[in-house]
């Protein structure tokens, strides 16, 4: 309305505008011609014009009055006919295409036009005809068009629009239904494990004899791998039979259980035999075909077997072998004492046998349990660590059983609690003599070298007197070469290799003698408590060596106290208590360990935090140690084990108990045997204090291949008065006996040499003189040197020794020659 009325007054103001020109013009021809005439006639022209223009003005204004029609807007029709599933396209009379949503364009292409489609010849006359129909009666019957073996849809056309002057195409696509494939999904996905659990193989086989699909149970026992393919294999090779028409598996033979097979034809069961005729849906339809353990039922185990499985946990009962059973999902159904023992379970079950063994080891031990409980009734291993002995592999057996009830797993389990502690007491009894001669070679070298040095010393301080200025530098150096030579004894300790001088003694004076020393390595806040038993016997040791073992024991102690105290400023207590233990209280206590006897024993006790339970069997290892790193060697307490056990003693570690049941401290116990002389030892004794009074010199064969012991020992020996004459090997020292140029009255010979060792070469002299006696320097333990020498009328001399003690000790071999000593 607005729009109209303003159209009007712009008219109203042009029609003013225009009749102002008309006057002016008709005013200026009156004054250019001065004729009435002349202007008379131009305004008659005026007139007429303005006439025919006012009406061709009126019809242009009618005309832009007249409504003209509303064009179709497209794009409302292109968001309404949009779906993924159908395509929809609009064409008008001339069959040309006006509008399509995007599934049209994506299916046939936008420069395409229905009925002009990419179809087969037969689909696109049939889209023309459907065209001619629709425009001819509005609508057009469904059509079922193909473009490819694979693509088929169903068109439909509709007369539309106001006038009747488009067709709304529709075309839908054609969905076949392959009832084999869905089957075959169904058998692969969760219907076949569900099979597969309740143990039955199931596959999907075509008419001509090959596995279409199969679930992860046929793949298992025919191909023994779960994960194979089994499409394209030939379903009769899986399977064989025996003489009484039993099937098996063939991978399986006769060793597996035997199967049932159920054959399932998927043919409609109205259709007859005489329909299915080659060619027919009904004689190309796959069949199911199920294969079932014998021994299972399709509705569960029956009550005999049933039964039978009572009896027979009943039975597992009472064997001495450890027996569990599971069913085929891997769950525990019994064990009996044995097996409950064995694995350290026990009252409570758990659920799956993965729940006793370590974490690393569950999926091994889980996939077999399944492997023979869903698999044939086979048997094996497999190798686990229990979490009760995670540092022991053992082997579990696992065997596949049928028919008896839910039972479907037998599991075998030895309790080898006892074969473990032999093994790691064997291993450990090994590591000990590898470390041990080891250090025996080491220690050996050692006290050839600070022989050579001790000697020199020796033969220095006697041409030096106190005051002198190199007599304390003397000392000095012979001072750090006996300390050197302490060390050295210190790694035949633990290793058992050294050499003892033992004394019969009694351990109060021996812990009398280092109690000073005790208390000054203990410091004032560590109080040391001694209490001596009465009546206690004596025993035969090597006082410097046992020395050794309470000082380690107290040292200890001390940082023990120490690291559970918070430091150095701790306080607590040492206890050493020797106590008088008969043979009777031996017999009482029935030790495996200690024999039957009369022992004085010593026992260490502490109050600091105790030894770990997991280290106590390790705690008298060689460098093995718990503190802190630089703060221990680990010789320690192997030092103090080899002490005792090489003088005939025991030691034992433990943890002391408070009143309130908790650990108290640590606690070493040793036992060392009462000691009662023998009259052959008495008689040597005064042997041996009379032989250290010999000066009757004589000459004497030194057969040594380290050119500084045999120069100190020649020395040593010389300045007594013997005549000496030297080798440097066993073979050196043999020709010069032989050669009868001496008459030797002592043989003192190194034992370890190149060729020929000292003990071969005084085998080989005695050949020639019986009589002649021998004596055998060595940094090895003389028990030891005895066992493997055994020769009459040896003695024996340790490494290193001094100028004083090897003339004091050919004094005593050549005043008792026949003795060995």
């Amino acid at each position: 309305m607005k729009i109209g009325k303003a159209q009007e007054s712009r008219r109203l103001i042009d029609g003013i505008a225009v009749a102002a020109a008309v006057l002016a013009s008709i005013t200026l021809v009156q004054f250019t011609t001065e004729s009435p005439t002349a202007t008379l006639a131009y305004a008659g022209g005026l007139t007429v014009l303005g006439l025919i223009a006012f009406a061709a003005g009126r019809a242009h204004v009618g005309a832009e009055i007249k409504p003209e029609p509303d064009l179709p807007d497209w794009s409302v029709t292109v968001a309404a006919i949009e779906r993924f599933d159908m395509a929809v396209a609009i064409t008008d009379r001339a069959n040309r295409l006006v509008c399509a949503n995007a599934t049209f364009e994506l299916w046939f292409g936008s420069s395409n036009a229905p009925p002009r489609l990419p179809v087969d010849g037969s689909s696109a006359e049939k889209l023309t005809w459907l065209a001619r129909a629709a425009w001819r009666d509005g609508q057009g019957a469904e059509t079922v068009i193909i473009a490819d073996e694979e693509k088929t849809w169903e068109a439909e056309a509709v007369r539309a629009g106001g006038g009747d002057d488009y067709l709304v195409w529709r075309f839908t696509p054609v969905v076949r239904s392959n009832p084999l494939a869905g089957i075959g999904s169904h058998l692969t996905g969760l219907f076949g494990s569900v099979l597969g659990a309740a143990g039955i193989a199931v596959a999907l086989v075509s008419p001509d004899g090959m596995v279409r699909a199969a679930n992860t149970a046929l793949a298992r026992r025919a191909l023994g791998d779960e994960n194979a393919s089994m499409s394209g294999q030939e379903f009769v090779r899986l399977l064989r039979s025996d003489d009484r028409e039993r099937i098996y598996f063939t991978r399986e033979g006769q060793k597996g259980s035997p199967q049932t097979l159920v054959q399932v034809p998927l043919v409609d069961p109205n259709i007859s035999a005489s329909e299915a005729v080659p060619g027919t849906a009904a004689a190309e339809a796959p069949s199911i075909m199920l294969l079932i353990d014998s021994g299972i039922g399709l509705g569960g185990w029956g009550g005999e077997a049933k039964g039978q499985a009572a009896q027979l946990e009943n039975l597992l009962e009472q064997l001495p072998l450890g027996l569990a059973t599971t069913n085929r999902d891997g769950k525990f159904l019994f064990a009996n004492p044995a097996f409950r023992r064995a694995s350290g379970i026990g009252a409570d079950l758990p659920p799956y046998p993965s729940d006793l063994v370590v974490p690393r080891d569950k999926t091994a031990m889980s996939d077999a349990v399944r492997r023979y409980g869903q698999g044939p009734a086979s048997s094996g291993d497999v190798a686990v660590r229990m979490r009760n002995e995670p540092e022991e592999p053992i082997s579990l057996g696992l065997a596949g059983v049928r028919g008896l009830g839910e039972a479907a797993v037998l599991l075998s389990l030895a309790d080898t609690t006892e074969e473990a502690r032999l093994k790691r007491q064997v291993a450990q009894a090994t590591k000990m003599q590898a470390v041990g001669q080891l250090a025996g070679g080491v220690a050996h070298d050692f006290n050839n070298v600070l022989t050579a040095i001790i000697g020199y010393c020796d033969l220095m301080l006697l041409r030096h007197t106190p005051g002198d200025s190199d007599y304390d530098d003397i000392q000095q150096i012979r001072a750090n070469s006996n300390r050197a030579a302490s060390l050295t004894r210190q790694l035949l300790a633990f290793s058992r290799q050294q050499t003892l001088q033992p004394e019969v003694l009694q351990l109060p004076d021996v812990l009398s003698e280092v109690s000073q020393l005790l208390k000054r390595l203990l410091g004032a806040k560590i109080t040391l408590n001694v209490r001596h038993d009465r009546n206690l016997g004596a025993v035969r040791a090597d006082p410097r060596q046992l020395e050794q073992v309470i000082i380690n024991l107290a040292v200890n102690a001390r940082d023990a106290i120490q690291s559970d105290g918070g430091g150095e400023g701790a306080s607590g207590t040492l206890s050493f208590t020797t106590r008088r233990v008969e043979a009777r209280d031996i017999r009482r206590m029935g030790s495996e360990i200690i024999p039957a006897g009369d022992y004085t024993v010593l026992v260490a006790e502490d109050t600091g935090g105790g030894i770990p339970v997991n280290v106590l069997g390790k705690i008298f290892e060689p460098f093995f140690t718990t503190k802190e790193q630089g703060k221990g060697t680990g010789l320690g307490l192997s030092t103090v084990y080899g002490i005792i056990k090489q003088s005939g003693g025991f030691i034992f570690a433990s943890n002391a108990k408070s009143p309130n049941g908790g650990i108290k401290g640590a606690r070493f116990t040793i036992y060392l045997p009462v000691y009662e002389a023998t009259e052959e030892e008495l008689v040597r004794k005064q042997e041996e204090e009379k032989g250290s009074e010999w000066s009757g010199g004589g000459c004497i064969l030194l057969v040594e291949d380290e050119d500084m012991v045999r120069a100190v020992a020649e020395r040593a020996l010389a300045r007594q008065g013997y005549d000496i004459v030297t080798a440097t090997d066993g073979d050196e020292g043999l020709e010069i006996v032989k050669t009868g140029k001496y008459d030797f009255d002592l043989v003192v010979s190194d034992v370890v040499m190149p060729s020929m060792d000292g003990p071969a070469m005084a085998r080989e002299i005695r050949k020639l003189h019986g009589d002649l006696p021998v004596l055998f320097m060595s940094g090895y333990a003389e028990s030891q040197l005895r066992d493997e020498i055994d020769i009459t009328a040896m003695h024996f001399i340790p490494k290193p020794f001094s100028v004083k003690q090897i003339a004091d000790k050919v004094g005593e071999v050549l005043a008792n020659p026949r003795k060995s000593s």
